[in-house]
């Protein structure tokens, strides 16, 4: 048997019921099995009882939000979540992919849009899942771990969003060489590069130093490869790099 022809288990949380409802009747229609919570606190009551392969979570609910939400499921099981946000700038927000967010789906969206992103973290999550150490990148001081998009400074969590999460994991998976910002774009945002996208990526590039040097401002951990792009500089120990 497939890893996908067991049928997936997914909780959708929204306290919209109409918008919960209309996504679980996409997914059941697309042979997969929905529950849906319309409160963060239903929603974790239901986490602590059942087991599920992915979660679809909105933001903005009242009480326990989908942050909160998604933080306390983590702290009880390892599960996708995709987020539903109703605008673009709520993505950027949130507090973290730290979070250990997937996806995220602005509202209103396509139903074939969500379901197709439903369906490729399922398939990721069928995938045979790589050695544990193969997702989790060490340069010097700064650990990134890709699985749980979780990054650390001297074993302090950096609370980062999505995009500096991507630029930070691709900066430390170039062990030490100079990254230029338009593959950080294109890596981060997979969008095409252009003059206004070198802007973006040193915002992102100084809101990361900033967020860093909060912790050790002893170091200047992303050095800037004039005419190249960036690297990171791991500090003590820099030079022992995974392979």
């Amino acid at each position: 048997m497939g890893p996908m022809e067991k049928r997936a288990h997914i909780l959708v949380v929204d306290d919209e019921q109409a918008i919960a409802d209309l996504v679980v009747n996409l997914l059941v229609a697309e042979g997969m099995d929905a529950l849906a919570c319309y409160s963060g606190q239903a929603a974790l009551d239901m986490l602590a009882r059942t087991p599920f392969d992915l979660a679809i979570v909105d933001i903005m609910m009242p009480g326990i939000d989908g942050f909160e939400l998604c933080v306390r499921a983590r702290q009880m099981r390892d599960i996708p979540v995709i987020f539903l946000s109703a605008k673009d700038e709520e993505a950027d927000q949130v507090v973290g992919f730290t979070l250990g967010a997937e996806d995220y789906v602005t509202k209103p969206f396509r139903p074939r849009e969500l379901v197709a992103r439903v369906k490729a973290r399922l398939r990721r999550r069928a995938a045979a899942p790589a050695p544990a150490d193969a997702t989790l990148i060490t340069a010097g001081a700064i650990e990134v771990d890709l699985r749980t998009h979780l990054a650390t400074l001297h074993g302090e969590p950096l609370h980062l969003t999505p995009k500096e999460f991507a630029i930070l994991a691709l900066l430390a998976q170039s062990a030490g060489s100079p990254v230029s910002a338009a593959d950080l774009f294109e890596g981060a945002w997979h969008e095409r590069f252009d003059d206004a996208a070198a802007n973006t990526v040193m915002v992102h590039i100084r809101r990361l130093r900033k967020k860093l040097a909060d912790i050790d401002a002893s170091t200047a951990f992303i050095e800037t490869a004039w005419g190249v792009g960036y690297k990171l500089r791991g500090g003590p120990g820099a030079d022992v790099y995974g392979a």
